[in-house]
């Protein structure tokens, strides 16, 4: 890394950075477990700026991949959005972003990117096995784009992870141009490094998209969207479980009480922001609402009822599939309780009916011809806002 320094371009990583490490200092009370994985995390962010900068100029047609009509899975933390972006990974008509790219967008080598991905994910095993029942995963199964956030040092990789509360709320204040133009970025790079086909469709998933729907419009414009609901109160506090035993690995002053408190606010935040981002979206933004519980109930429902949406065919070879990912899928070892994280039980029933108040209008109504002109007009460039 000393060597490559001078290869560093200046841009929107440097502020965050320095953000970053002094909140590390000074909050993150991290133990050396967790020294050693913010030092190595940092250093390894570097040096994948370095070698995308090298790949971007020497390969500059790799940013004409149209990335133009994405389906972009919309929702907080713990609201089913995994259970549905594993579903849609079944389908090869969708290109996707695997744990090991996520970690590693551009690493040596193929083979050096999954076996990092799976020491990793030993490793934190390992610490702490109830990371397993909570989130299983594996070096090849599809992952949400956190890395591809990470890259521009920005969101939940840092925040779930370590406690940086300055570096948060600077996150959610920042300029987020330059982040999505990378992020953009990223995600025609890994579909060319894989050789996706042109026609393939991205399939993105962030719960970070909350936060940041206003950037994230503005970045993929012509994007049709799956927004998963779960009440709050129930997302809130299996969010504060995720975190707190995430954060616990690296810090021996893991707060409950402190995580619960935090996670309240910033998923009251993200849900205000996809709000207000979407009450004022373009007119040919395509919103379709998919309920947690009717997922559990009826999932094939649910998933034809998408298909729909998108004006896309359910193979049977493709459902087939997905009924050997929803017979696998299995949180029941995942045990906690709102009142671990200090949520009490009458702010879990105001979440509950705040998140009730609100539901995304959806344009699922619109006929084929309907979506197909909306999905036109975006990729013209014509995107007004309402």
């Amino acid at each position: 890394m000393r060597r490559e320094r001078g290869e560093l371009e200046s841009g929107c990583w440097e502020d965050a950075l320095d953000r970053l490490t002094c909140d590390l200092e000074r909050s993150a009370a991290l133990n050396p477990l967790g020294r050693t994985i913010a030092h190595g995390l940092l250093v390894r962010t570097l040096g994948q700026r370095i070698r995308a900068a090298r790949l971007w100029r020497s390969r500059p047609g790799i940013f004409d991949r149209p990335v133009e009509a994405p389906v972009i899975i919309l929702g907080h933390m713990r609201s089913g959005t995994t259970r549905l972006h594993r579903l849609l990974a079944c389908d090869p008509r969708f290109a996707f972003t695997r744990m090991h790219e996520t970690l590693q967008p551009l690493p040596t080598g193929r083979l050096q990117g999954i076996a990092f991905a799976g020491a990793v994910r030993g490793l934190l095993n390992f610490c702490n096995p109830e990371l397993r029942k909570i989130h299983p995963s594996s070096a090849l199964a599809p992952e949400e784009e956190f890395g591809l956030h990470g890259f521009s040092l920005h969101g939940a990789m840092f925040e779930a992870q370590w406690n940086v509360p300055a570096f948060a709320r600077w996150c959610e204040a920042r300029d987020l141009r330059p982040v999505y133009r990378e992020f953009r970025q990223l995600a025609q790079t890994l579909c060319w490094r894989r050789g996706e086909p042109p026609e393939r469709t991205v399939l993105l998933k962030a719960p970070q998209f909350m936060q940041d729907l206003d950037a994230v419009l503005e970045a993929f414009p012509g994007a049709r969207f799956l927004w998963m609901k779960r009440d709050m109160g129930s997302v809130v506090a299996s969010s504060a479980s995720l975190v707190w035993h995430q954060q616990r690995v690296q810090s021996d002053q893991a707060d409950p009480v402190r995580i619960g408190r935090e996670w309240r606010r910033k998923t009251h935040l993200r849900q205000e922001r996809a709000q207000l981002a979407l009450a004022q979206r373009r007119p040919s933004t395509l919103v379709l609402p998919v309920d947690y519980e009717a997922m559990n109930a009826d999932w094939r429902g649910q998933v034809r009822r998408i298909y729909e949406f998108l004006d896309m065919g359910l193979p049977d070879a493709v459902e087939a599939r997905m009924a050997r990912i929803a017979c696998s899928s299995d949180h029941a070892g995942h045990r906690y309780s709102a009142e671990q994280f200090g949520l009490s039980s009458s702010f879990l029933s105001m979440s509950n009916q705040a998140s009730r108040s609100f539901s995304p209008s959806s344009n699922s109504s619109a006929s084929p011809a309907a979506r197909s002109t909306a999905r036109s007009s975006a990729s013209s460039g014509v995107h007004s806002r309402s």
